[in-house]
């Protein structure tokens, strides 16, 4: 694994200007990838997971806007390049997973067409060759007589069929880096466990970076080598996932750890954190999670902290951290 970033974001700032106000919804995010690893990006709904990635493909829709920070893939500023030179980028070499894969495949049109056209849009050949290489795509995720397949619609596909063809899409131009948005959110449990095992399946074939997007802590530890826990926005605490786990330095990453069901334990109920996700028109003031932090001081309040470089690769967005003593997913 390159020692070098493939991607890194720094300070991004994402806003959506509404008529209630403007939605800070992206406030200051740092995230690094490195070739061939995949970093788990979580937090409730609502904590700017799906607007990172939506600004680093740079599709975020109308009212938002990316108006700070930047965004550096193999060493290019994203956000200084034209759209036409993003067009180029865009699905070639980042790719895009959605949660919901039934709202990007488009239903009058059949499975070939649309990875077809994909794989022409980015890669030299003729229309036998991208059909070719599209059967391959599908046999390559699972899908049972993609010659079959190939000629069908979405709407006669199954939930889980149509994420597999949304995974062969994002690998049809050999991307370096996969942003995957919850693809298991709307599949059942069992479905879900297999396209967890696929992606790590591809992952390890393709030396491909992925960001994987999700609220779930226990996806995280199966899948993840290194997470980035955010809140209303901002970054909380990032580190290897064994980090993170054993030796949790921020609250909010505790009360997360805390609130995962476990066979193991054998308590009537969950725990659960107090309160709501703010509203990023008006956040609170100081560090934005205080509302519901049950170790908050007058500091807490007062002023908002900052994003401290901890050793070990980790950073804690904390002002406590030094003196808390957090449960880990051990303990928990």
């Amino acid at each position: 694994m390159s020692s070098d970033p493939i991607l890194r974001v720094h300070g991004l700032k994402t806003y959506f200007y509404t008529f209630a106000g403007v939605v800070k919804a992206v406030d200051g995010i740092d995230l690094q990838v490195k070739k061939g690893e995949t970093v788990g990006f979580v937090g409730e709904s609502g904590s700017g997971k799906t607007v990172t990635a939506q600004s680093i493909m740079r599709i975020v829709p109308t009212p938002g806007k990316t108006i700070g920070g930047t965004i550096e893939f193999e060493g290019r500023d994203l956000l200084a390049l034209t759209e036409s030179e993003m067009q180029h980028i865009r699905g070639k070499e980042i790719a895009y997973i959605p949660q919901d894969p039934t709202t990007t495949l488009d239903p009058v049109y059949s499975v070939g067409k649309q990875l077809t056209e994909v794989i022409m849009r980015h890669q030299p050949g003729s229309k036998k060759y991208a059909l070719a290489k599209a059967v391959e795509l599908l046999h390559s995720v699972g899908i049972a007589d993609p010659e079959i397949r190939i000629n069908q619609y979405p709407h006669e596909l199954s939930g889980g069929t149509k994420q597999r063809i949304a995974i062969a899409r994002a690998l049809s131009c050999d991307p370096s880096v996969i942003l995957a948005d919850e693809p298991t959110t709307a599949l059942d449990v069992t479905i879900q466990a297999q396209i967890l095992e696929l992606l790590k399946d591809l992952k390890q074939k393709f030396n491909v970076a992925m960001v994987f997007i999700t609220h779930d802590m226990g996806i995280v530890a199966d899948t993840c080598d290194r997470v980035t826990v955010l809140y209303a926005g901002q970054v909380c605490e990032t580190g290897t996932t064994e980090q993170v786990f054993e030796n949790p330095k921020h609250p909010y990453t505790e009360a997360l750890l805390s609130s995962v069901p476990s066979l193991a334990l054998k308590k009537e109920k969950l725990s659960v954190i107090p309160g709501n996700v703010p509203n990023l028109i008006q956040p609170p003031s100081g560090c934005r999670f205080h509302p519901r932090c049950s170790y908050a001081k007058q500091v807490c309040i007062d002023k908002d902290p900052e994003l401290e470089s901890i050793g070990d690769g980790r950073l804690v967005h904390c002002h406590r951290w030094k003196e808390l003593d957090l449960k880990s997913a051990v303990a928990s």
